[in-house]
């Protein structure tokens, strides 16, 4: 599958498929509070304060006659930190197929622990998918032509936080390549990865929420 450049840092456990929370499909008012998420950590809205449902980034591309999305959340982390999952936090991957800015298919993904106190993923909604991908972090789930991974990831990008934030303050550009807020860093994020045909459309517009339940 193509997957970005994005590498599994935490080898997989097996998880009890019944004790994974189920997801259930919520519309957006259901929700307790709904989370504004900030870009990553240099924002300053929710990054803190619940970073479980802090979204970073959400990448959208298609390849070869399929659909591919990332979600990343949580910020960016030391290899040597614990990732940050949240059974009570709900993530959603909305396609809007008809233009109407209107949900026609929202993937929906959850976390969830065992008795060993283990993490587990639970993905429900993805097209062409017949029944929820359920399975522990880190591991490729697959339904027929469906897959999915959840867990954490060595983030591949480079970013100067300190040159971003020295040229805002001072309006001169103040990067240097030397810096990178991202290195020995890793990510949260939830992959997603289906056959165009799915969606039924050929175009598609995109977006990414997170609520807590």
């Amino acid at each position: 599958m193509p997957y970005p450049r994005l590498r599994s840092t935490t080898p997989p456990r097996p998880l009890s498929r019944r004790l994974l929370a189920s997801a259930i499909a919520l519309p957006l008012a259901a929700f307790a509070a709904l989370a504004y998420a900030s870009d990553h950590q240099e924002a300053g809205t929710i990054s803190g304060a619940d970073p479980a449902a802090d979204i970073g980034d959400l990448y959208v591309w298609h390849d070869q006659g399929r659909v591919n999305a990332v979600l990343t959340f949580a910020g960016y982390r030391l290899r040597t930190e614990a990732p940050v999952y949240d059974a009570d936090v709900l993530y959603q991957i909305h396609f809007d197929v008809d233009g109407d800015n209107l949900a026609d298919e929202i993937v929906e993904a959850r976390f969830g622990q065992n008795s060993a106190g283990d993490w587990g993923v639970r993905i429900d909604g993805l097209p062409g998918s017949s029944a929820p991908l359920v399975g522990a972090v880190d591991e490729t789930l697959e339904d027929g032509a469906a897959r999915a991974v959840g867990g954490q990831f060595d983030d591949p990008f480079f970013f100067d936080l300190q040159g971003f934030q020295d040229t805002l303050s001072t309006g001169t550009l103040s990067f240097d390549a030397s810096r990178d807020f991202v290195a020995l860093k890793n990510t949260s994020a939830v992959v997603v990865s289906f056959e165009a045909s799915a969606l039924g459309s050929e175009s598609f517009s995109a977006w990414a929420t997170t609520g807590r339940l």
